[in-house]
């Protein structure tokens, strides 16, 4: 017979059972996988799977939501019925050898009904009034990009100003000192309301109801190479009134140069209203922080060669791209590889596993892995504009260029013509560009003239710019 249960105390998951002690047992998600503490002397046994996880170093948080497979050798759950239960962090059930995991929310605040109170009551908020940042980054997914490095200008020169940061689960680490709110609760909507400052790098979901003195900053998540918005292929009216209708919730839209000010102004038709092109405040990281200290958090050697991998999406599928076997190309460049999937890919597929392989997908800071690596690795991700920065060789894999150009989104330039590394179509060439002596000397030229037009303002002061204007214009109050 085999019993589960949850420890609300320990924020565990407790399975037990009779006979020999399981030689195994485990617990996997999309993005997490937990080995349970066994214990047991022969007649029974018990199986104990933390709740909780620590990841790149950071705090124990409750594991991301989502469903998780439960197996434990020779064992089956047939019977196996727990009702949900709220935890302090996190609300978990489990069904046969299925777990599910959501985030806290109370349920009678996720049914259709549920949200429709709340976005009322959100619409009738007088709002606006607190002097407080709402920051959002890739829909709630993870605290990175543009708007982590806005928090900590602003933690530092404005510590009285509240911060909260939109997440989908409490997995997502936030900055010290700021308040997470789970995506869709009471405390969102209210603080989506309440706070003068809107900080976000994609679209804003749900309804949005601006309140006087409400501001948003856009500080979007790239230079763009593939068309957007606007720009791309085929005509589609209801979409194009989507993106007018968003592009309008905006204040003020920040740009990393003025080649890519130019594209968002008219992609979406962000007229009359300010850019700044100030560089990107995610960027700053590149010119200041010591990469010895991140490849000894990643476990990599002083002396290993590091290839980082970080194609973008596609439009037609929702894992990530599947164009290198990373363990295969470990062993092919004796190096390590650092696996990046685009933020739309996070929920996605599984983590890459293999000797030398470290799927980094959900590592919280993109410009640390740049200065990680020695090498990057990418297709049409705007990644490209940000690597760049560091002066250190890229090579694009792009076997299916033709396709990406041609149907799913096209490009503003011609990447073979310009592109600051080689343009190769597999693995095998991949391995041969990346073992070839002459390469800095080969595309030196390109590489500067790149630098010139896209990281002008990329130096290490983004960041501080950017909230000298937020102080000055009185967005917040330091």
């Amino acid at each position: 017979m085999t019993t589960a249960r949850i420890d609300e105390s320990a924020q565990t998951l407790v399975i037990a059972g009779t006979g020999p002690r399981p030689a195994h047992a485990e617990l996997v998600g999309p993005r997490a996988r937990v080995d349970a503490r066994l214990s047991g002397a022969g007649k029974t046994w018990k199986a104990v799977f933390a709740l909780q996880a620590a990841r790149w170093g950071g705090p124990a948080l409750p594991l991301p939501a989502g469903e998780y497979r439960l197996t434990v050798a020779d064992t089956a759950f047939d019977d196996i019925d727990v009702a949900p239960v709220l935890l302090p962090g996190l609300r978990v059930e489990v069904a046969g050898d299925t777990v599910r995991i959501a985030a806290p929310i109370d349920p009678i605040y996720e049914t259709a009904e549920g949200q429709a109170t709340l976005e009322e009551r959100y619409v009738a908020q007088a709002g606006g009034t607190e002097n407080a940042v709402f920051f959002e980054s890739f829909y709630g997914r993870s605290v990175g990009c543009n708007p982590q490095a806005i928090d900590r200008e602003i933690a530092k020169r404005a510590p009285d100003v509240r911060r909260y940061w939109s997440v989908v689960d409490f997995s997502v680490p936030v900055p010290e000192g700021a308040i997470a709110v789970v995506e869709g609760s009471p405390e969102w909507w209210h603080a989506r309301g309440a706070a003068r400052l809107l900080v976000v790098n994609d679209w804003l979901r749900r309804r949005f109801a601006r309140k006087p003195g409400q501001k948003v900053l856009q500080t979007w998540h790239g230079t763009p190479l593939k068309r957007l918005a606007l720009h791309r292929p085929g005509f589609d009216p209801r979409r194009m009134a989507a993106v007018v209708k968003e592009s309008r919730r905006w204040d003020v839209l920040i740009a990393q140069n003025t080649y890519a000010e130019r594209i968002l102004k008219k992609a979406y038709a962000f007229f009359g209203r300010p850019i700044w092109v100030e560089g990107y405040p995610r960027n700053d990281a590149l010119a200041t922080t010591d990469p010895a200290v991140i490849r000894a958090a990643l476990g990599i050697g002083v002396d290993e060669r590091v290839l980082l991998y970080a194609p973008t999406w596609r439009d037609d599928r929702t894992e990530m791209v599947d164009f290198v076997d990373a363990e295969r190309l470990a062993e092919q460049t004796d190096a390590v590889v650092l696996v990046r999937g685009h933020s739309r890919t996070l929920d996605a597929g599984r983590d890459h596993a293999g000797a030398r392989v470290i799927d980094v997908t959900g590592y919280p800071e993109t410009a640390q892995l740049l200065l990680a690596a020695d090498a990057l690795i990418t297709d049409y991700s705007s990644v490209m504009f940000d690597f760049s920065v560091t002066g250190k060789p890229m090579y694009f894999l792009v076997p299916d260029i033709e396709h990406y150009r041609g149907t799913l989104r096209g490009f503003y330039f011609d990447l073979g013509a310009r592109a600051p590394g080689p343009l190769v179509g597999s693995q095998d060439e991949l391995v041969r560009a990346l073992a070839a002596p002459d390469h800095e000397q080969v595309y030196a030229e390109r590489y500067d003239a790149w630098r010139r037009q896209f990281n002008a303002r990329d130096d290490g002061r983004a960041a501080e710019r950017v909230v000298d204007r937020i102080l000055d214009q009185g967005f917040l109050t330091a």
